[in-house]
């Protein structure tokens, strides 16, 4: 499994290209900006890019799907509920924004569904809290946590559709339950650190100490 994490745009996103070794099939997650310079990346390592997966609907991690998948043929990959937000909230909070919008997603996942390429099978694991359809995806002791868990923070929770009360169940159900020794990939590089564990957050994150 390697894995490129790539700050993007101007909003300190991190994104994410994963691929398979063996098989050079690959998949994007959260493309925030700068489509060219990654699309150019994958280009450079020889990569096949199969989806482009977006953790959740908000536009400063779905600017990119539309460039990329004119550059790529990638199919993207959302969560059903957030899917269902793309068209009308997303749509019109990219415009605000200055974003390009996404164009429809290809293939809609809920909770325990996996994303597949070549060796590697990605979990989805459904965290809302964020957002209705946010997720973080599993694979092989890595966890892209998009912006549900952050290094030494966490998503906001008062945008439409947000829900504290949900996000902290989310956290507490289906983050802190993996092994400690679990890599944290955030979507934002908001934190003193690129990466974290779930261990190292426990006893770091105010929103997670004690947990």
């Amino acid at each position: 499994m390697d894995i490129e994490q790539v700050l993007v745009g101007h909003m300190a996103v991190f994104c994410y290209i994963v691929s398979c070794g063996k098989s050079k099939e690959a998949l994007i997650i959260d493309p925030g900006g700068d489509e060219e310079r990654v699309v150019k990346m994958i280009e450079e390592k020889g990569l096949n890019l199969k989806y482009i997966v977006n953790t959740h609907v908000h536009s400063d991690h779905t600017c990119g799907n539309a460039k990329i998948k004119e550059l790529s043929g990638a199919q993207i990959v959302m969560h059903e509920l957030d899917s269902q937000l793309l068209a009308t909230y997303g749509r019109d909070i990219s415009l605000q924004m200055g974003f390009i919008p996404s164009p429809p997603v290809d293939i809609k996942v809920k909770d325990g569904d996996h994303v597949d390429i070549g060796k590697l099978s990605l979990e989805v694991i459904h965290t809302p809290g964020h957002s209705p359809g946010g997720i973080c995806l599993l694979c092989e002791g890595n966890l892209f946590t998009g912006d549900t868990l952050f290094v030494g923070g966490i998503g906001r929770t008062d945008l439409p559709g947000a829900s504290h009360d949900q996000f902290m169940k989310s956290l507490r159900e289906r983050l802190l339950k993996l092994p400690d020794d679990t890599i944290v990939w955030p979507g934002h590089n908001y934190g003193p650190q690129p990466s974290s564990t779930i261990g190292l957050e426990k006893q770091s994150n105010p929103w997670l100490r004690g947990g």
